[in-house]
């Protein structure tokens, strides 16, 4: 059968084993997994393919051997330089890589290959094969947590009966998972020990961590004989970084914390709860200030009100008594001829007072000012600047314009997306950058979904005009799951910036795409946006 040709792993002698056994049990230990999302290492599995090194007899195409790579591009693949050293010496065989789902496979070429650290780089036929490719850690962590080993191991395809027809057929790699037992050299290159099983047609495959970020090359085992325990090895990032851009591949770098969905969205609760907790402190606050503001102004009018009142009657009472001596003395001079002329005064001075007396009265405060002194003491220190809020940085207006909208890491999960900054331009009505309109939800939540051709994933972004927050939540779909999605976003037309009640007509026909979206997504990117100086 020819599957019984398929390359076996290299083994270390059992010595080596017990060696390295000491170390991996002093890892397994401490281990503790990394806080993953379930979908991340299947997320990964798209980008992982079989490679077969490919014969003939007669006419026939065969397996002469096969191992695992992984995509580091959309057409560029790693994998061991032992997988492909019997097509690199014999230009008769071919190289057909096979990816993990869809109908079609293509060839490739060797790009290039290290055997002194076993990698090397193919290539797919232009036009042929474009994969999703996979993210690499910025570096082992140092918890020694839970690693999952990705590939196509020769046992598991005998032990399914599988044949030739078969081993050309997209199939799901075989997922296996252990545990990070330490970092070490070999003899030759920087390796990996880990517990998670690979077998023959494992090597090239790569080495998750919890978030399904490549951490290694899977390249060979410890021998397992007399009982001992069996320990993997993979190429460390060490090698396989500086490998790929010595070959003009910049591969996508996330050092970012493995952190799960889960827990973005309590920490997301939490703190949207500190921020409510706060602003009913200082509402209580305010309202406590306002409180004291308008018991001082009451006390404040209460006394100036009824000081003026009293003063303004004593006034009245005064001028009136005024009025009535001058009123008499006029009215018992009237008949003296010697004294007309102190009768016009006394009636002109009595005159006077009656309107001095009648203007004090009408005049006089009434208790009513009382209140609305308070009212206006009240209004005074609400608008003052020391009581006063934040300028509404959280208005909708202020929130239009030119913006650039920066990823905020603590707040985002990112496997493989890019992170850089983001123009991002926001009308009052949900158009963004002068040309794509976002729906508004039911809930008053402006959206967008994405799902271009030449991304393997579909997006939904979401921004919130009263914070200036952006958010990109990123679904790593399988082909016919991410094919699905495609089909519905296809079956509408979103409207134009401008159009009469487009938010709201966009909002109700991306509703039930979203809707059928799983319940987390695979990645988060949360970005604070600030208008441009």
């Amino acid at each position: 059968m020819h599957l019984a040709r398929l390359r076996t792993l290299p083994r270390l002698r059992p010595v080596a084993a017990m060696l390295c056994a000491g170390l991996a049990l002093l890892g397994l230990l401490c281990a503790f997994p990394l806080a993953a999302d379930p979908g991340d290492v299947d997320a990964a599995s798209r980008g992982v393919v079989r490679v077969i090194i490919i014969g003939e007899e007669g006419d026939e195409p065969v397996p002469v051997s096969h191992g695992t790579g992984f995509a580091v591009s959309p057409t560029r693949i790693v994998t061991n330089a032992h997988v492909v050293a019997e097509a690199v010496q014999d230009d008769t065989l071919r190289i057909g890589i096979v990816p993990s789902e869809g109908a079609g496979g293509a060839f490739a070429r060797v790009v290039a290959v290290s055997p002194k650290n076993d990698l090397a780089l193919l290539e797919i036929a232009k036009g042929s094969l474009r994969l999703p490719p996979l993210a690499l850690a910025g570096s082992v962590n140092s918890d020694l947590g839970e690693v999952s080993a990705v590939g196509y191991p020769m046992n598991v395809d005998l032990a399914q009966g599988l044949d030739m027809a078969d081993i050309f057929r997209a199939q799901p790699p075989v997922k296996s998972r252990g545990f990070l037992s330490g970092e070490r050299p070999s003899r030759q290159f920087d390796t990996i020990l880990h517990t998670a099983p690979i077998a023959r047609g494992n090597s090239g495959g790569p080495l998750l961590d919890p978030c399904g970020r490549v951490i290694g090359v899977n390249s060979f085992s410890a021998d397992a004989e007399s009982g001992d325990g069996e320990f993997y090895f993979a190429v460390s990032l060490r090698e396989l970084l500086p490998f790929l851009r010595k070959n003009g591949v910049e591969p996508v770098v996330n050092a970012l914390p493995c952190r799960s969905i889960d827990e973005l969205n309590a920490e997301e609760r939490q703190r949207m709860e500190a921020e409510q907790s706060q602003a009913r402190a200082a509402l209580e606050q305010r309202s406590e200030n306002l409180r004291e503001v308008r018991e001082t102004a009451r006390l404040a009018a209460q006394m100036e009100v009824l000081e003026a009142r009293e003063n303004r009657m004593a006034l009245a009472l005064i001028a009136l008594i005024a009025c009535i001596g001058a009123g008499y003395a006029a009215f018992v001079w009237r008949g003296d001829e010697e004294r007309l002329r102190h009768v016009r005064i006394a009636g002109a001075l009595s005159a006077a007072a009656l309107a001095i007396a009648l203007l004090a009265w009408f005049t006089r405060p009434g208790l009513a000012e009382i209140e609305d002194r308070v009212a206006a003491a009240v209004e005074k220190a609400a608008g003052g600047a020391s009581s006063k809020p934040s300028a509404p940085a959280n208005a909708v207006g202020a929130a239009e314009g030119a913006m650039i909208c920066t990823l905020v890491p603590e707040r985002s999960r990112v496997t493989a997306a890019r992170i850089d900054d983001v123009a991002f331009e926001w009308s009052a009505d949900g158009c963004v950058n002068g040309r794509t309109q976002y729906g508004l939800g039911k809930g008053g939540e402006w959206a967008r979904v994405f799902a271009a051709e030449d991304d393997a994933a579909l997006a939904v972004n979401t921004y919130d005009p009263a914070t200036r927050t952006l958010r990109t939540d990123r679904y790593l779909l399988g082909q016919e799951a991410l094919a699905a999605a495609r089909a519905a976003r296809a079956a509408y037309t979103p409207p134009a910036c401008g159009v009469s009640d487009a938010a709201r007509t966009l909002g109700e026909q991306q509703s039930t795409l979203i809707a059928g979206l799983p319940e987390r997504p695979n990645e988060r990117l949360v970005y604070s946006c600030s208008q441009k100086p």
